[in-house]
């Protein structure tokens, strides 16, 4: 079961923040099933400076209901391209750390496209999968996410 989803998005310096927010609200927007909801609710904005003064704003949202986790999930999945699906099974056992965390980088250019796209890139929207198990078991976290996203 997921237990919640955080994503991440920064728009730096050189970047629309609006583009960036449009590409982060992709998945936000399908995070519900068949709910029209206004995402400013579950976005937090911060104003940042980067490591040589360049300001940037950072996107998060945090994801708690389990109706919006299923729906949010089954979007990823179902708009990725065969080869990322190939990829990412490949890589599910490196993607899940020892808390139980299923890590994914989805394209932002792609996303501001409508595109469901893996990437390895740094400036990514980030995906953090929490996965519960009763007791912790990283064997059956594992199941789960095969069964999320393979």
């Amino acid at each position: 079961m997921i237990h919640y989803i955080d994503l991440r998005a920064i728009a730096h310096s050189t970047e629309d923040p609006a583009r960036v927010r449009k590409a982060l609200d992709l998945f936000l927007l399908h995070s519900s099933e068949g709910e029209d909801h206004n995402t400013d609710d579950i976005v937090e904005v911060i104003d940042a400076e980067g490591h040589y003064g360049n300001s940037m704003k950072i996107f998060s949202a945090h994801i708690p209901r389990k109706q919006d986790l299923k729906a949010l999930a089954v979007f990823i999945r179902q708009h990725m391209s065969p080869d990322d699906v190939t990829l990412l099974k490949s890589e599910m056992p490196d993607r899940l750390d020892d808390n139980q965390v299923f890590h994914l980088r989805l394209d932002k250019q792609a996303a501001f496209e409508g595109e469901v796209k893996l990437t390895s890139s740094s400036d990514a929207i980030t995906v953090r999968v929490k996965i519960e198990t009763y007791p912790k078991n990283r064997q059956k976290a594992g199941m789960v996410v095969e069964e999320l996203f393979g």
